[in-house]
């Protein structure tokens, strides 16, 4: 079945979600924070048509996209319901990096509550970036570009890799200091048990975790906002941060608009020249009163995030969430979102991964794929669906990328259909990011030939297959949401399910045990609406 064709995958999850329409979160929040951000591909900095073997590969970036004609992923040059669809002249596919994982993340909670995720708040990205990859790093600063790929069950089509990592922080001590002002939702939402209760237990382990270099400020915000801690040395000061911390107390309603304005006009106040400038907003994203559009709010901070490089980033607790507003204020506030569902994922996110959140590797990353239209007829990027940037835009420096830190890596994955006996070069996939100092620009390119397309998914790399499974899942979870068309290959849920546990006793890896999980309870909550449906 062609990736522009729809599986029927009906009766079940449609009576289910219609029964549960009325109660189904409202947008999730991508939650998110954390201050900051091989396979057949072979690294090059190049562009003037040739890789380092000499083989023939695209110019990147080709000229504007030509009009009249279907974009990738447009739903005109993705369907495929004809034995030979017409290809789209357009070659190119162009998008802003994101490491963002919070819609995985309150998927498993939603799944783990019992309820059938919004189709609307599934972003198959955040699901593929999940997965710890072993893409091979590069030596310096900037990023490694790997391209690998295997043919699917389903005709022509095949599953294309694309990943890009960056080089891991020798040591704790080799990053900047650290100014972080967080925002914290104190509104009556956040009483419930794993929101602020949570967030405080994060902070104050944080807190005794952070250098003494680093700084903290604290602003709260219900009806009103108010900065309860102004920017802080923490030195011998962390008994007066904890102080502040453990004062916090849920109040009234949900000013977001005010707490990002009032957090922003902190960070500005308390700016550290030499250090990195972050603010951490830690809400459920229900915003109730003031400002409530995502755009309004940007407009009102955008003067801090131009001349003094502040970026925003979001962390999601509790069961139900604002995701529209928060992924947008995350995306455009040139930030990073993720989700924390209890305990051990919040000490995770504040803790753990804390080196790599709060450094900086690249600014206003972008990455853009060339295509051979000798050897591809179709193709389709799975996800990235806000990230798209115009293929012209890709050298254009002043066109907003993403913040990528150090030791992160970054998933894109494509369906692919290729022309009946097609062999050659199959893709160029090109990585272009500004230095964090300097904003000099800096490029990166792989590529892949058709010969290097593996026989097929399920018996490729291990890691291989776990970003299939996570990519399938999201699938499944969106089937609800008429604007996407399923994938190629895509396996029965039952079969999904069968194939993620296998993984996870092969790789004895926790977080893909806790993605076959997920997708067994996906399957139940199937299974459960079959036989409501029936009676």
């Amino acid at each position: 079945m062609a990736a522009g064709a729809g599986r029927p995958r009906g009766g079940a999850r449609t009576a289910i979600r219609r029964r549960q329409a009325g109660a189904l979160l409202a947008p999730l929040i991508a939650g998110a924070l954390l201050l900051t951000g091989c396979s057949a591909g072979s690294g090059s900095n190049s562009s003037d048509g040739a890789d380092k073997s000499g083989r023939r590969s695209l110019p990147l970036p080709a000229p504007a996209r030509p009009t009249g004609g279907a974009a990738e992923g447009d739903k005109q040059g993705e369907q495929s319901d004809a034995p030979e669809a017409t290809p789209s002249p357009d070659y190119l596919s162009t998008f802003a990096l994101d490491v963002d994982t919070a819609s995985y993340g309150y998927a498993r909670r939603t799944l783990a509550d019992g309820r059938v995720p919004d189709p609307a708040t599934i972003r198959p990205e955040e699901f593929v970036n999940s997965f710890r990859q072993d893409y091979r790093r590069p030596d310096g600063n900037g990023f490694s570009v790997s391209v690998d790929g295997a043919r699917t069950d389903d005709g022509r089509w095949s599953l294309v890799r694309v990943g890009l990592a960056t080089r891991p922080a020798d040591s704790e001590r080799e990053r900047p200091p650290a100014a972080l002002t967080f925002v914290i939702d104190i509104s009556g939402s956040m009483s419930e048990p794993g929101r602020l209760d949570l967030a405080r237990e994060s902070l104050d382990v944080m807190t005794d975790r952070l250098r003494d270099d680093d700084s903290i400020a604290l602003v709260t915000f219900s009806d009103e906002a108010e900065t309860v801690l102004p920017m802080t040395r923490l030195g011998d000061h962390r008994a007066r941060v904890h102080r502040a911390i453990d004062g916090l107390e849920p109040t009234d309603s949900t000013n977001l608009g005010a707490g990002v304005r009032t957090g922003y006009a902190t960070a500005v106040h308390g700016l550290r020249e030499g250090a990195t400038n972050r603010v951490v907003l830690i809400s459920d994203g229900l915003a109730n009163t003031g400002d409530t559009d995502a755009d309004t709010i940007l407009e009102r901070i955008s003067s801090a995030r131009r001349e003094h490089g502040i970026t925003l980033f979001g962390v999601g607790v509790g069961s139900d969430y604002g995701d529209a507003l928060m992924e947008r204020l995350a995306d455009k506030g040139d930030g990073h979102t993720t989700y924390v569902s209890g305990r051990d994922d919040a000490l995770t996110v504040f803790c753990d991964q804390l080196p790599q959140n709060i450094d900086l590797t690249a600014r206003d990353a972008k990455a853009q794929v060339a295509f051979d239209p000798e050897t591809v007829e179709q193709f389709r990027l799975i996800g990235y669906d806000d990230r798209k940037v115009a293929d012209q835009d890709f050298r254009d420096d002043k066109v907003d990328g993403g913040e990528v830190g150090p030791g992160h890596t970054v998933t894109a994955l494509y369906a692919v259909r290729t022309r009946p006996g097609a062999s050659g070069h199959l893709a160029t996939a090109t990585v272009r990011w500004l230095d964090p100092g300097t904003r000099a620009p800096h490029e990166e390119s792989g590529s892949l030939e058709t010969g290097d397309l593996r026989d097929g998914v399920w018996t490729s790399p291990y890691s291989f297959q776990v970003t299939a499974v996570a990519a399938y899942f999201a699938d499944d979870l969106r089937a609800g949401d008429a604007r996407w068309n399923s994938l190629p290959g895509v396996p029965p849920l039952a079969e999904l399910a069968t194939k993620a546990r296998t993984l996870a006793n092969e790789t004895e890896d926790k977080d893909v045990s806790a993605l076959a999980t997920a997708i067994g309870r996906a399957r139940e909550l199937d299974i459960c609406a079959d036989d409501c449906a029936t009676r």
